[in-house]
């Protein structure tokens, strides 16, 4: 219990600071396409990962690039999407995977699930409704968006079980975060070399950063992708998908937190109803059903 409590801690910090990135990722669109964001991330991520490739074994390079792929296409979805509506929006579609998760390993896994979980993502489901009800008509870059959280569920069954897999081994957590970000790395850099002005645009626009976008950019390589990686993995061997899901429920909360402090969005009165449920749903889905106790007959 005290080891799947250090998970759930672990996990918790990946979702703050995942929530944090919305705000970050929007600066950003204003200069700089979804891949050249992916690209400048992961290889900054994968510079200061460098240390540990010596010693990857090739379950670990195996996992790595799946998961890189999968990675890749969530978030390019999901930074796509963002260009078109707003942080808040963006991170409260993402957050519907909190429900995607237990519904794949369900349909695909054949996973029994209790009802605490059912409820749990009920509730979760219900704080988003509330706090995406404010907001305006549904648009292409929501549609975006929610494809990208569909990846991410799978993106997080994948990880489940590639930690199960080495939850022996603790170093081999931080070994697949850099197989993953060097595969999410490979991935951009072919889509950027496919496009005509790809790498041209890129170092133009790179050039008219101004010093916010690059503190920002800094941030989202060191942070968000550099340690978030390794604390994804580490939390997701002492933590299982369904729980983890409910968890990265929090997303939304964290994201609106940030961008109102930072660039200004603010939720109403239903959204904040909606957050505390989401809360509701995070304690909630943590609650075991005691166990009968048997008794022994008398005499």
């Amino acid at each position: 219990m005290r080891t799947e409590r250090w998970g759930l801690l672990a996990l918790l910090l990946v979702t703050l600071v995942w929530g944090s990135t919305f705000p970050a990722m929007k600066l950003l669109t204003e200069h700089l396409s979804a891949l050249h964001i992916i690209w400048l991330r992961f290889g900054l991520a994968a510079v200061v990962l460098l240390p540990l490739w010596r010693g990857i074994r090739s379950a670990e390079w195996r996992w790595g690039l799946l998961l890189g792929l999968l990675n890749f296409a969530a978030f390019w979805l999901q930074i796509e999407g963002l260009g078109q509506t707003s942080s808040n929006r963006n991170a409260f579609i993402t957050g519907l995977n909190v429900l995607l998760v237990p519904l794949m390993a369900w349909l695909v896994l054949r996973r029994q699930l209790g009802w605490p979980i059912w409820a749990a993502c009920a509730l979760a489901v219900c704080g988003m409704a509330l706090m995406f009800f404010e907001d305006a008509p549904w648009n292409w870059g929501d549609t975006l968006t929610l494809c990208s959280a569909g990846v991410y569920a799978v993106y997080v069954l994948a990880m489940e079980a590639a930690a199960l897999r080495n939850r022996a081994v603790p170093l081999r957590a931080a070994r697949m975060a850099v197989a993953l970000a060097t595969s999410m790395l490979g991935c951009t850099t072919l889509m950027l070399a496919l496009q005509a002005d790809g790498f041209s645009s890129f170092f133009s626009n790179v050039q008219a950063l101004t010093a916010s976008q690059l503190l920002a950019i800094t941030y989202l390589g060191l942070v968000a992708s550099t340690l978030v990686l390794v604390l994804q993995a580490w939390g997701q061997q002492r933590v299982d998908a369904m729980r983890s899901a409910i968890v990265f429920g929090l997303e939304p909360v964290f994201a609106a937190i940030t961008a109102w402090f930072l660039i200004g969005e603010r939720m109403g009165p239903a959204a904040f109803a909606g957050a505390a449920l989401i809360v509701a749903a995070l304690i909630g889905s943590q609650w075991t059903p005691p166990r009968a106790v048997r008794t022994q007959p008398a005499g």
